[in-house]
């Protein structure tokens, strides 16, 4: 095997890079997707069982919902940042 050039390095480097955001991203927007999946459709039960609390049902899903989604957005953050920095 030949050596590597200097040019060929830059290239793997931004490759593994590329691949690293992508997990980072794909990897942490899993776990709020399965959570607000299972959060909704057992908000959707309780409002079905009770449907006089569906206003405060409605908030705790909302407010449970944003928490889970920021998990998200620190994924994004940290795949941005591996991706540019």
């Amino acid at each position: 095997m030949e050596p590597q050039t200097a040019a060929q390095t830059v290239q793997a480097a931004s490759q593994l890079t590329n691949i690293a955001a992508a997990l980072a991203i794909g990897l942490g927007a899993i776990g709020p997707g399965l959570g607000i999946g299972l959060l909704a459709g057992k908000a959707m039960e309780a409002i079905g069982r009770n449907p006089e609390a569906s206003g405060k049902i409605q908030t705790a899903m909302i407010l449970a919902i944003v928490f889970a989604e920021a998990i998200a957005i620190y994924a994004l953050v940290v795949a941005l940042i591996i991706k540019f920095v």
